[in-house]
């Protein structure tokens, strides 16, 4: 049952310091501020990875909220199940029930028991922190690995000057096409954007999906103190947007800035990118990749 807590209490960082992130991590920005969003009455079932690693190392905890580690894959299963007791017992209307990973168990490991849990419409919040990698096993390609980063699995060089090949998986309209109430899209650059969103996503009523973009200092080969203004840039060149759909409709957006901002703004803080300003092919494809964004821009509306 859930518990009456003081005032004090509900001020307490329900994910708390002392965790064993990286300075910077994009990542723990963004879930510090979803979980003091979600409150104390809230049952989280997080996937394997680098959230999971630098919060729960054995017998140790940062998480002042009941929380659960699986495997890699199966977090939307173990939240399926946890909502499920909760129905039996009448206490869903009053404990929130979420899933969490990163894009590893969401874009790719994960894919099929995420989708099950919408098919099924379940009353649940799945929150992916995107760093766009394996980040915690070594910085290999995932499903969301954008066009041009080099990663241990996409390394640039001779024979492929350009590293990943690839064009990220759009999970976004994924969600959409299962027919989520509540779809959104933010970064770590917006941390009252991302408060907003994990408010509205509670407000309605079945399954929703939160996508936040999260540098990763290791992996992105950044600054630490580059990773918020390395999220506003992402939305700022309309790379990643901020967006909100409601009933699989379009109905917030943040505007980009003008004059435009270009993506070599954003690309050049990144070691990942650093290729790409080199060689003439590198070049080529940033000029690719501005074209991504202003397809987003126009696209969108931004």
């Amino acid at each position: 049952m859930p518990t009456k807590t003081s005032s004090k209490e509900k001020t307490k960082d329900l994910l708390a310091g002392g965790h064993r992130a990286c300075a910077g991590c994009g990542q723990l920005i963004a879930a510090r501020i979803v979980a003091q969003t979600l409150g104390p009455d809230t049952i989280i079932a997080n996937g394997t990875g680098c959230l999971e690693v630098t919060t729960s190392p054995y017998p140790e905890s940062s998480w002042r909220v009941p929380w659960i580690h699986s495997l890699f894959e199966n977090a939307a299963a173990v939240a399926s199940g946890i909502q499920a007791t909760l129905k039996k017992k009448g206490l869903n209307k009053k404990i929130k029930v979420v899933a969490q990973g990163g894009d590893g168990s969401t874009f790719d490991i994960g894919f099929g028991l995420i989708s099950g849990m919408w098919e099924r419409a379940e009353d649940i919040l799945y929150v992916c922190y995107n760093n766009e990698a394996y980040a915690n096993t070594g910085v290999q390609a995932s499903g969301a690995t954008p066009f041009g980063a080099t990663t241990t699995t996409t390394p640039s060089g001779d024979a492929n000057p350009i590293g990943s090949l690839q064009v990220k998986k759009d999970m976004i309209a994924i969600a959409l096409a299962h027919g989520l109430r509540y779809v959104a899209e933010t970064t770590s650059g917006y941390p009252d954007d991302i408060a907003n969103k994990v408010s509205a996503a509670l407000e309605v009523e079945g399954p929703s999906y939160i996508q936040i973009l999260v540098p990763c200092v290791p992996g992105w080969k950044t600054d630490p103190a580059h990773s918020v203004k390395i999220g506003k840039l992402a939305a700022q060149t309309g790379l990643y947007p901020l967006l909100e759909y409601v009933d699989g409709e379009l109905v917030k957006v943040m505007k980009t800035p003008r004059p435009k901002i270009k993506v070599e703004e954003f690309l050049k803080l990144q070691g990942r990118f650093k290729h790409l300003f080199e060689t003439k092919e590198g070049k080529a494809q940033i000029e690719w990749i501005q074209n991504l964004a202003d397809s987003n821009i126009k696209k969108f509306g931004l």
